[in-house]
């Protein structure tokens, strides 16, 4: 429950500081001074959305307080896990609106908006007029039936929404590959054409044109390779005047030479190297001469494997580098198409598997729905019978629909408050004061069902007089024992019953400022009288005095 909040510089709140008690609390004034700011406040410190122009002017930030005191029941576990130390069973949470952001702390811990919503629900359940209007829409029907349930046909739910969500991201990605494949297949086919051409070259070595084209050139002069090499060798070691011959003599007079003077030694050495080296070059020569041949066999083979590569540059490259790089680039791709097509079968096979499954879910979440609308219209019908609704029968309706993320289950709420007419949509038959009590009846319900101690109402008796306002009230009454109540309300019978008032008053001055008072004894007297008859007087006071009891 809510022990007290504390607001600071929010809209039109300068300093304000609310003890709560553990019952019914309630909020009167005048229409438009402010009593919603409250509720707004409560609200906003427990995740909803802010804005700057909830600042007070003038002023840098806004500031909110709640001091909350859990149920004994409550799991901590939550603050456990995220480093918040809880004592006496108490938490603090706290928001400072920015111009730009927003902050929570809980115990001094910050936290964010996600956790705030995340506790929230445990905490407490606001209902506002937008939520009337958002519980009779047909689309949140189904929701509140589900809300209804226990955890394990919430899980179920929630294990289908993830499945189904599993199916929608299955058929986009399905949708995407397909139309791949259907663009890709001639695409395919030419790459096939490309890779294969270029596999057929068995590129393995990237210099191999260049060391062709040099083979090539020796094989188309190799009759003149012949004659020269044949020349130099006959001038060397051919006829009997050859160059080896004549330096033979050489050789004999500088041996001799050596012999009668030592320091003739290395030179003597120097040229028999020489001497050596021109014999080896001499017969080189001649084996090189006898080695050339004509090779036309060769010749156009090497002629045919250069024009294979001129023929894939001229499509995949420059060099014979650019033009692997190319295949690869190609494989690649081609491989791309592949795999899409086998991801294809896979996912189709995943759809198939994940459909049965959905369908077997949704069969068991429809059972579910059937039984729980049951329980749920026959609750909301006792409780309207309370609300001064004696003759009304309320029923909810369950058609099958195509699947989506809620199954395939189209529930809408159904209501007749007069005997004579049958059950029709809640969205186009109820009055206002009837739709009031109806929320009050599906609320009363739901807060006895899930595990929050803290209702708060903002205006849930709109529309609503004379017997329906006690009813309301005794409700009201009847839920506060077990839960703390915060509500807003006009109706002086609803007012009296609670334990703590709060009077809400806009003050016009230099500036314009809510102010709220606690009230006790007389000027609950004298408020309850202005709420009766919109002035103080007498009689007003002894019709106050009489609904307080006092």
């Amino acid at each position: 429950m809510i022990k007290s909040i504390t607001v600071k510089d929010y809209i039109l709140i300068d300093d304000l500081t609310l003890e709560f008690s553990k019952g019914f609390n309630v909020f009167t004034g005048e229409t438009g001074a402010g009593k919603s700011i409250i509720i707004g406040a409560i609200d906003s410190a427990l995740g909803a959305k802010s804005a700057k122009e909830q600042i007070k002017t003038g002023k840098d930030k806004a500031y909110i307080e709640l001091l909350i005191e859990l149920n004994s029941d409550f799991n901590t576990k939550i603050f456990e896990e995220n480093y918040i130390d809880i004592s006496n069973n108490e938490i603090i949470i706290t928001k400072e609106i920015l111009p730009s952001s927003s902050r929570y702390r809980i115990n001094g811990v910050i936290v964010n908006s996600d956790f705030i919503k995340e506790i929230r629900e445990k905490l407490l359940d606001i209902h506002t007029q937008h939520q009337s209007y958002n519980y009779i829409q047909p689309k949140n029907h189904i929701i509140l039936l589900d809300n209804f349930a226990l955890k394990p046909h919430r899980d179920n739910i929630s294990i289908f929404k993830e499945k189904y969500s599993n199916l929608l991201n299955i058929n986009k990605k399905l949708d995407t590959l397909i139309s791949i494949a259907n663009d890709s297949e001639q695409k395919k086919e030419f790459l096939k054409f490309q890779i294969e051409e270029i596999e057929n070259a068995h590129i393995e070595d990237f210099e191999e044109e260049e060391k062709l084209k040099k083979e090539l050139e020796i094989l188309s002069n190799v009759e003149k390779l012949k004659e020269l090499s044949y020349n130099a060798y006959w001038a060397l070691y051919g006829d009997d005047d050859n160059i080896i011959n004549m330096l033979g003599s050489v050789k004999s007079n500088i041996t001799k030479l050596s012999s009668m003077d030592e320091s003739i030694i290395s030179i003597e050495e120097s040229f028999i190297n020489s001497y050596e080296t021109l014999k080896e070059t001499a017969s080189d020569l001649r084996n090189y001469c006898e080695s050339k041949e004509n090779d036309n066999e060769r010749m156009d083979f090497i002629n045919e494997r250069l024009s294979i590569f001129d023929k894939l540059k001229r499509k995949y490259g420059n060099n014979l580098e650019e033009i692997v790089n190319t295949y690869n680039n190609l494989s690649e791709e081609y491989s791309q198409i592949e795999t899409s097509q086998e991801e294809i079968i896979m996912l189709e096979k995943e759809k198939s598997q994940l459909s049965e499954e959905l369908i077997s879910l949704s069969n068991i979440i429809s059972n579910a729905r059937k039984e729980l609308a049951k329980v749920l219209s026959e609750a909301v019908s006792k409780e309207l019978e309370k609300l001064e609704l004696p003759k009304s029968r309320f029923e909810i309706d369950i058609q099958a629909c195509p699947m989506n993320e809620n199954g395939t289950d189209k529930v809408e709420f159904m209501i007749s408050t007069n005997v004579s007419e049958p059950v029709k949509p809640l969205a186009k038959t109820a009055s206002g004061g009837e739709i009031s009590r109806i929320m009050l009846a599906i609320k009363t319900i739901f807060a006895k069902a899930d595990n929050t101690n803290t209702v708060i109402f903002d205006e849930i008796d709109t529309g609503i007089s004379g017997k329906a306002s006690q009813a309301v009230a005794d409700e009201i009454t009847d839920l506060s024992k077990t839960h703390q109540i915060i509500l807003i309300t006009h109706q002086p019978i609803i007012a009296a019953k609670a334990v703590s008032h709060f009077y809400v008053k806009k003050e016009q001055g230099d500036q314009t400022k809510v102010n709220v008072y606690n009230l006790t004894g007389e000027n609950r007297v004298k408020a309850m009288a202005l709420l009766c008859s919109g002035e103080i007087n007498e009689e007003s006071e002894l019709f106050a005095k009489k609904l307080l009891g006092v």
